[in-house]
């Protein structure tokens, strides 16, 4: 599923089409999304001036003068821009026009994303209970460090938890974790100080580089301008079981971990 490399891409890419613009019609082809669009959201954004466009944790936040469109791209959704009246296919389930004679489109195969309306969208349900960004100063060693305190949940599942910190899914969790030379079913509780430091400092690169390379793209994500991202090819662990490690050359590891699929080198992390 897109994580947060990928959303951020997304916002980035759609942010300049929609930025000073106002929304002329929502247009809501299948309103059965994982959580049914509710009635009235099309009435509540038309006309609305777009002043900007944000994000938090993996949503998506359209910000305008009349509330703001909380968007999720669930398991397989894509946002992207296209011209007004394009034609939609099947799984193009939500238009938002614009004054410009862009759209923005919703498309998402699986119907696991969703569409909410907020005046106060920190304040909603899905936001109000989340952890820091990764990426802001807030995010430290120090932080995880007392969050972890008597945790005995594996170090992988704890940093993947959204009340302590959003946006590190299941490839990035990995992938920092090998930077950091930490074993993955590793004791969140058992884990020093000092490795958390180096934790969040692995956390905030790998997500950084994943972004600079326009996210990771393993089955169909594409960004907002529609192109690929390419971290795929900088992955040090994720889906590499039986391969070399690049630090060692002892074979990569897999196991699953709460359900995940979790990717390890056995010498390098510990």
């Amino acid at each position: 599923m897109p994580e947060l490399p990928e959303v951020e891409t997304s916002r980035r890419g759609i942010a300049p089409y929609l930025e000073g613009h106002s929304i002329r019609e929502v247009i809501i082809r299948e309103r059965r999304l994982r959580w049914p669009v509710s009635a009235g959201l099309e009435q509540q954004l038309a006309g609305a001036s777009i002043e900007t466009v944000g994000r938090r944790a993996k949503y998506i936040l359209v910000n305008t003068s009349q509330g703001t469109a909380i968007l999720h791209l669930g398991m397989s959704g894509s946002v992207f821009i296209v011209d007004s009246g394009t034609p939609a296919g099947v799984h193009d389930h939500v238009d938002i026009e614009l004054s410009s004679g862009k759209a923005l489109r919703f498309r998402d195969p699986r119907r696991f994303g969703s569409l909410h309306c907020s005046r106060t969208p920190l304040e909603h349900p899905l936001l109000v209970n989340l952890g820091p960004e990764p990426l802001d100063d807030a995010f430290t060693g120090q932080y995880l460090w007392q969050r972890a305190r008597g945790r005995k949940v594996a170090i992988k599942q704890f940093i993947m938890t959204p009340q302590v910190v959003v946006g590190v899914g299941n490839i990035y969790a990995s992938e920092a974790l090998f930077m950091a030379g930490i074993h993955p079913k590793r004791a969140a509780g058992k884990v020093s100080l000092l490795r958390y430091e180096r934790l969040a400092k692995t956390i905030k690169d790998v997500l950084q580089r994943a972004i600079k390379a326009g996210g990771t793209t393993l089955r169909d994500f594409y960004g907002g301008t529609g192109e690929a991202g390419y971290f795929k090819q900088e992955l040090a662990v994720y889906g590499r079981e039986g391969e070399a490690c690049r630090n060692c050359k002892n074979a990569i590891t897999a196991i699953v971990l709460g359900q995940r699929s979790t990717f390890y080198c056995k010498v390098c992390q510990r």
